[in-house]
């Protein structure tokens, strides 16, 4: 069997098809509900059919620090190891991630696994919605035993950020802050999907709404992307990405990655820290 690699952070359904028996694959499946449908819906995530041999990487409720009042925060190193081992994953695992909306969860859950020290690790283009549009094959979701992996976390502190930083940094010109909220949010002009938080955004934080970055189900392409970046004026500087919970944020990470980036950080508390009634600062305008 030929030594299985990935061609970088972003995979398409035709390159998944082709690898899909390799026995270094693991294919995971990070969907999350979103947050203005979960907050009027008792909805749950649809699983009636997933790509073969697909593990369930459960963000809400697996792979989040539960004793975090704050959504979707990292878990420890020790819990995100014993989490990915039952799912089957190894030291030389080769991962793919999807979700089932196109493009939204699975860059989270990969931002996660490259900040765990694992860097086969990429996102399915288009996700679920893509593959079954090339007329893929699907099965109807079923318990998938799997061998325990030997998956031991090597944590990179430089891929997340708390809120101390992200002051800093909407104070440097070394750095810029980029939301992937919607504009009606970053402006205050929407409501936001999580009560208590205040509208707005951070001073000097610019607006890159995530869904700016897609083409459909897809991601655009990377000359796309680097026009996108560089329309915001963005070239050298370390770049630090916010959201509602740090999940989108993710999206930007992976474009801007795609786009050339190599100083990217998420901030892991997002607006549902920022966003809190505190002495942080919060602009409208």
């Amino acid at each position: 069997m030929n030594q299985l690699r990935l061609p970088g952070p972003l995979v398409s359904s035709e390159w998944l098809s082709e690898n899909l028996n390799h026995p270094k694959l693991i294919v995971l499946d990070a969907t999350i509900i979103k947050p203005a449908v979960a907050a009027n819906t008792n909805v749950a995530i649809d699983e009636t059919n997933q790509i073969s041999g697909t593990q369930f990487f459960d963000i809400e409720n697996r792979f989040s620090d539960l004793n975090c009042s704050l959504p979707h925060m990292m878990p420890t190193s020790e819990i995100f190891s014993k989490e990915v081992q039952v799912l089957g994953v190894c030291q030389d695992s080769v991962v793919v991630i999807y979700d089932r909306h196109g493009i939204f969860s699975s860059p989270r859950a990969w931002w996660m696994f490259k900040a765990m020290g694992h860097t086969q690790v990429a996102v399915l283009d288009g996700g679920l919605p893509a593959w079954i549009s090339l007329g893929l094959p699907v099965q109807r979701k079923a318990a998938m035993p799997v061998q325990q992996g030997n998956f031991s976390a090597r944590p990179n502190k430089e891929l997340f950020c708390n809120a101390d930083l992200v002051n800093a940094a909407l104070q440097d010109d070394n750095w810029v802050v980029l939301d992937a909220r919607s504009e009606g949010r970053f402006y205050g002009r929407e409501p936001e999907p999580r009560a208590g938080l205040r509208p707005g955004h951070m001073p000097n934080s610019l607006s890159l709404p995530f869904t700016s970055l897609l083409n459909g189900f897809h991601l655009k392409d990377p000359e796309s992307l680097r026009r996108i970046f560089a329309g915001k004026k963005i070239d050298h500087q370390n770049l630090i990405l916010t959201c509602g919970s740090g999940v989108s944020a993710c999206v930007l990470a992976l474009a801007g990655e795609l786009a050339g980036f190599s100083k990217l950080r998420v901030y892991d508390g997002s607006w549902s820290e920022w966003g809190l009634p505190s002495l942080r600062p919060v602009v409208e305008s």
